[in-house]
């Protein structure tokens, strides 16, 4: 019986955290975020509230909207909120973008209601939050709200909240801010309550979350060799915890790959009036990538479709780029990797009587 116990122990320790039951979170995902390959999953698509990580939808709806360096006015019905602040002051004066960082840096359940009546007022916006959802195919995903306290009607999915974030860490301002530890502005000195950001190597944002109903609710992000992880738990006692293993499972998924290697043939050009008519085109590196089982990056020439004799080995060509997931893995030099002399019947007579007397 002893032999038994510790076999199924040892088999266990050697499972995936979704089957050994090591997560403490009711729903939790781990997602590439540039694929959207999912590498670990625990009841994903239980529909369930996710207190302020609603404001990644909240900032990102913002941001699009444009105009962020607009001067506006607190009003009074934007500092009557409960929760997480960023102490605004009816009649004080700063811009959208010094709110924005004020919502995703310090929670601020007053900055979402500003942010929500400067972009067309609660009803308007929630509106926008919700028609935004649905163009990101998110379907179990509904807002009431543009901060994320409790209601109803307010709920999203682990797999939705980590969809959404891996779109909104495109944007260069979206990122820029939850990657920050700490900010200045409008007056106020800011903190990121994002713990990873100074315990784990690599992250990068993404939000804090907590309602007594939606318990801690936790999306994270981390960069390592142009890969980004996201991870989401919802309703998680120990999501720091959870949230360093499962970004380091995503983590392991990877392993470095060559792409190219310098000198190899990377593609072709034709040379009109040439011989040959055709060049090889060389790498002028080596290049490798981070890749999980099965990727195949896309491969993008960037120069000219065809070109005129002579030509000249070694000369520049242009570049060579490996995409994934609509972003770039690496890029890099290529240059022409034979000559391609005029052919004799497209020379002028005076280049062929050079010829003849020059050789």
């Amino acid at each position: 019986m002893k032999k038994i116990v510790c076999a199924v122990l040892v088999f266990l320790s050697l499972l995936p955290l979704s089957a050994a039951g090591a997560v403490n979170a009711k729903s939790a995902i781990v997602l590439d975020g540039l694929t959207g390959a999912v590498y670990f999953e625990l009841n994903a698509d239980e529909q369930l509230p996710m207190a302020s990580t609603t404001k990644i939808m909240t900032a990102i709806v913002t941001i699009e909207l444009g105009d962020l360096d607009r001067e506006y006015e607190v009003k009074r019905e934007y500092t009557l909120v409960e929760g997480t602040s960023m102490s605004l002051r009816e009649g004080e004066r700063l811009t959208i973008r010094d709110t924005l960082w004020g919502l995703l840096m310090l929670s601020g359940n007053d900055a979402a209601l500003a942010l929500a009546g400067e972009g067309g007022g609660m009803e308007n916006f929630v509106a926008k939050m919700n028609a935004k959802a649905h163009e990101l195919g998110l379907e179990n995903t509904h807002f009431d709200n543009p901060h994320g306290l409790d209601s109803e009607g307010h709920y999203t999915t682990a797999r939705e909240l980590a969809l959404l974030a891996a779109y909104a860490l495109r944007d260069e301002t979206f990122r820029e801010i939850v990657s920050s530890t700490s900010h200045s502005a409008a007056g106020r000195s800011m903190t990121n309550h994002n713990k990873l950001l100074r315990t784990y190597d690599g992250a990068c944002g993404v939000k804090t979350g907590y309602t007594r109903r939606a318990g801690r609710c936790l999306v994270s992000a981390a960069e390592r060799s142009g890969r980004r992880i996201v991870v989401v738990t919802l309703n998680d006692p120990d999501d720091w915890k959870d949230h360093a293993e499962l970004l380091d499972l995503g983590f392991s998924k990877f392993e470095e790959r060559p792409l190219q290697t310098a000198g190899s043939e990377v593609g072709a050009c034709t040379v009109y009036s040439g011989v040959p008519e055709t060049v090889p085109l060389l790498a002028g590196e080596t290049l490798t990538a981070w890749l999980a089982d099965g990727e195949q990056p896309q491969v993008v020439l960037h120069g000219p479709h065809f070109t005129y004799a002579p030509v000249f080995g070694s000369a520049y060509f242009g570049r060579i780029e490996y995409r994934l997931g609509g972003e770039t893995l690496a890029e890099g030099q290529v240059a022409y990797g034979a000559d391609s002399a005029r052919a004799a019947e497209k020379k002028s007579l005076w280049e062929r009587i050079r010829e003849w007397l020059f050789g």
